[in-house]
Order: structure tokens, then C-alpha cells, then sequence
């Protein structure tokens, strides 16, 4: 075989295992409607990280790991779970076929409560830097399961959310919002910040 076909031949191999790999651990997702304003808006499209929630199946994981033992059925996140204040997008709980894009609030194990428009964690009021202005919503105080999180929209009062249908589970996660790319002037990444201040 000649250099050139040889080269071409690679060529075309790495390529697929770039488009493999960018299938499997990219995904993009256009935003519709304005729950999610000032932070994203209507129409610009989003590139999403599959692979930080994606989940592995650590027995599965055992068994071609040598000297690794796990003594029961158990995952775990590829990279890390969500963390407060990244902004996901999730398979709708009510209709999967659906997919919704907001902001974690709650984590598993706590206690979420909205009083006129201040979110608290646990009884302690939320900071949200994010948010441009804050409505007055209510909520009563909800308990997050095991692999629960409450979201909410930044468009507080014009976001159906938690508020009216409950947590997300983590079989829902689809990903991390990781940059807006389209339209250009929009363009702009998100998540940088790991924690919301005064929460951790």
C-alpha cells in the first residue's frame, strides 16, 4: 500500500473515532421558551457534556478489574453528580420525550422550601447571583430523595419547574450545559463556577 493510501486511511480512521467519541460525550440542544432568562435565552443552541453524569455500573466495572471487589449492586457518576447552581439539561419526569434545560437547586437529602421568592436549603436562604430579578413565588418544604434534585428556571416567574411537578431523578440527567455556541454574538460558557456562594 502507498504512503498516500496509508495516510488516508488513518485519516479517515481518526476522524471516526473523533465522531465517535464527540457522539458519546457531546451532545447539543437548542433552548425554547425563556425560563432559563437572563442566563440563556430562546433559540440559542447549547453544547451539553454527556459524559460528567454519566453513570457507571461499578459491579459490571469488577469483573474486568482484577482485585477489584464491590460487594453489591451500586454506580457511580463518570466524573462527579450535580453540583448547586450548574445549569443541566434533563429528560422531562412527566414526558420523557421532552427535554428541559434549568438550574440545579436541591441536592439528595435536603430540604428545599421557596418563601416569597427566597429559595432556603435546609432552612438557610440561598444565595443566587444568577438571577436577574427574583419573583414571589412559595413552595412547601420538600425532602430530596436518593438521586433527587430540585431545579429551577432563572425566569423565575415564567418557569415551570420543581415548583409544580417535583424532582428530577438521575436516571433523567442528560448532561452539563458546557457553552452556548450559536448565535455567535451569544456566545459564552457556563458552569464555571463549582459551588454557589454561601452553600458550598
Amino acid at each position: 500500500m502507498s504512503r498516500v493510501g496509508r495516510e488516508i486511511i488513518e485519516a479517515v480512521v481518526l476522524a471516526v473515532v473523533v465522531f465517535m467519541l464527540l457522539q458519546t460525550t457531546v451532545r447539543n440542544f437548542k433552548v425554547d421558551g425563556s425560563s432559563m432568562d437572563p442566563t440563556l435565552e430562546g433559540g440559542q443552541y447549547l453544547l451539553v457534556n454527556r459524559l460528567v453524569y454519566q453513570q457507571l455500573d461499578l459491579r459490571r466495572l469488577s469483573r474486568i478489574v482484577p482485585f477489584w471487589q464491590v460487594d453489591e449492586e451500586s454506580s457511580r457518576f463518570a466524573v462527579h453528580a450535580p453540583k448547586r447552581g450548574e445549569v443541566i439539561v434533563f429528560r422531562f419526569p412527566r414526558d420523557p420525550s421532552k427535554d428541559f434545560v434549568k438550574r440545579v437547586v436541591g441536592l439528595p437529602g435536603e430540604v428545599v422550601e421557596m418563601r416569597d421568592g427566597t429559595v432556603f436549603i435546609n432552612g438557610a436562604a440561598l444565595d443566587e447571583p444568577y438571577l436577574f430579578e427574583s419573583d414571589h413565588s412559595s413552595a412547601p418544604p420538600t425532602l430530596m430523595g436518593e438521586g433527587e434534585y430540585y431545579v429551577l428556571g432563572d425566569n423565575r416567574s415564567h418557569s415551570n419547574d420543581s415548583r409544580s411537578w417535583g424532582a428530577v431523578p438521575e436516571a433523567n440527567l442528560l448532561g452539563k450545559v458546557w457553552m452556548v455556541y450559536w448565535p455567535v454574538p451569544g456566545m459564552q460558557i457556563l458552569n464555571i463556577m463549582d459551588r454557589i456562594p454561601g452553600l458550598g
